[in-house]
């Protein structure tokens, strides 16, 4: 009879646990942005790392896999090394990767000195956070990518670590 209270608590812990990660994946997994959200990404412009104002309009036209991340995010920085290599192995096909730093300038640079990357890295602080949310990240949490297709669609967002394959397959999709 001692046993009877632990019989009803374990059926309420597990329906506690399913009701708390419905909750979380229904409120904070990407979602589809407003199509306002993405115009006005190509009219929205950051500086480089060297200070240099660059457009993400210049992109357009391109399949882009925008990248938002940070210097003190561990899985920002494991990612980086596979879209080094898919950069390299898509570019052909008329595919850029941008990453836009949630960061300040003086803590990328020093990041991009111990690992560098070779596709354009642009600083966009708060605001690029701001970006991020509109573009279909309800948390805020990072790393979080889009690819956007030809047209400036959509056809990805990825909240957390982006597995390889997963990206390869979505680039796959594209000829050059």
């Amino acid at each position: 009879m001692q046993n009877k209270p632990l019989l009803y608590a374990i059926p309420l812990a597990l329906a506690a646990l399913i009701a708390g990660g419905w909750l979380a994946s229904t409120r904070y997994a990407p979602h589809a942005p407003a199509t306002a959200a993405v115009a006005t990404l190509w009219a929205l412009d950051f500086p480089d790392v060297a200070g240099r104002t660059q457009a993400l309009s210049q992109w357009r036209g391109q399949v882009v896999v925008l990248n938002f991340w940070a210097s003190w995010c561990g899985p920002c920085r494991e990612e980086m090394p596979d879209f080094a290599a898919l950069r390299a192995q898509y570019r052909s096909r008329g595919v850029e990767f941008v990453g836009i730093a949630i960061d300040n300038s003086t803590n990328v640079a020093r990041f991009l000195r111990q690992m560098p990357v070779d596709y354009p890295i642009l600083i966009g602080e708060g605001a690029a956070h701001t970006l991020a949310r509109r573009l279909g990240n309800p948390s805020g949490a990072l790393p979080y990518t889009i690819v956007l297709d030809r047209d400036g669609n959509i056809v990805l967002s990825h909240l957390g670590r982006l597995p390889r394959a997963k990206l390869e397959a979505t680039l796959n999709q594209f000829k050059a």
